[in-house]
């Protein structure tokens, strides 16, 4: 298997979920300079993005272990059975910690 080829992958969806994050990150809400309406609108936009970026957090932390594996040599095997977890499926989800058996 071509570990490089996923370590790439993982680097580059780690620097794309770190810019969403980011990006989310900055969202301000000042309730004395809007109207009613419109700031609760901004607080239910912004309850969205909370649940966006605990879903960008938990897949950040998914590509961390997965980078991790390839660095002491155990990516690519299922944390569960020991075998090798399939091409298709790490190409699908390079984080996959699993095979396809054990989803």
């Amino acid at each position: 298997m071509n570990t490089e080829h996923f370590k790439q992958k993982l680097e580059e969806e780690q620097e794309r979920v770190e810019q969403e994050l980011k990006e989310l990150g900055h969202e301000d809400i000042d309730p004395a300079a809007t109207e009613s309406d419109e700031l609760a609108d901004r607080m239910e936009e912004f309850g969205e993005h909370q649940a966006e970026i605990a879903t960008l957090t938990a897949r950040r932390r998914e590509v961390v272990v997965a980078l991790e594996r390839i660095k002491n040599g155990t990516y690519g095997v299922c944390e569960i059975s020991g075998d090798v977890i399939e091409e298709d499926r790490l190409e699908a989800n390079p984080a996959a910690r699993t095979c396809t058996k054990h989803l």
